[in-house]
């Protein structure tokens, strides 16, 4: 009797722990939201971003077109927030919360804030909304970055993935 409870208990308790792994799998989006934080200059930045990954895609010039407006992440479009004043690139950026926007090249990218911040990726994108347009360094190193990654550092906001890396001075 014993072992006939215990064989029942044992395997419900197998079915359960295989039931929230399953779970915990299927939870796992192709592209998690992420958040990036940090202060400049007494400026508190927040970028919360949608991560994609590479998963042997080509990135750059295939699933992101190269000179053309990137959302700057997946799904909803990427946004930017800062709690005070600021200058990107010695431009001036209000306080504010702006969605982002790339236009990617080779050596020289575009980065724009745009005023609305609630927007489903690019497909709404009106350049007529955009509060600053600034040009920044973009390179292909030799480091590769499976997901895609924001970075606020005490100088600047970083953008990394696949091969490609840039970044916006902020004062």
């Amino acid at each position: 009797m014993k072992k006939t409870i215990f064989a029942k208990f044992s395997i419900l308790t197998m079915t359960f722990a295989l039931i929230a792994a399953l779970a915990i799998a299927q939870d796992e989006k192709p592209s998690p939201a992420r958040t990036a934080e940090g202060t400049i200059n007494g400026a508190k930045i927040t970028i919360n971003y949608s991560s994609p990954a590479v998963k042997g895609r080509v990135i750059w010039g295939d699933l992101v077109p190269v000179g053309q407006v990137w959302r700057a992440g997946a799904n909803d479009a990427t946004t930017f927030e800062t709690s005070k004043d600021i200058k990107v690139q010695g431009q001036t950026l209000p306080a504010g919360k702006y969605s982002i926007f790339v236009i990617p090249n080779e050596g020289e990218s575009t980065l724009i804030f745009n005023k609305v911040a609630k927007q489903w990726g690019a497909y709404s994108y009106d350049e007529s909304q955009d509060a600053l347009r600034v040009n920044i360094p973009s390179n292909f190193g030799d480091k590769m970055e499976e997901r895609l990654v924001y970075e606020v550092k005490n100088d600047r906001v970083e953008m990394r993935w696949e091969y490609y890396k840039s970044f916006a001075k902020i004062e």
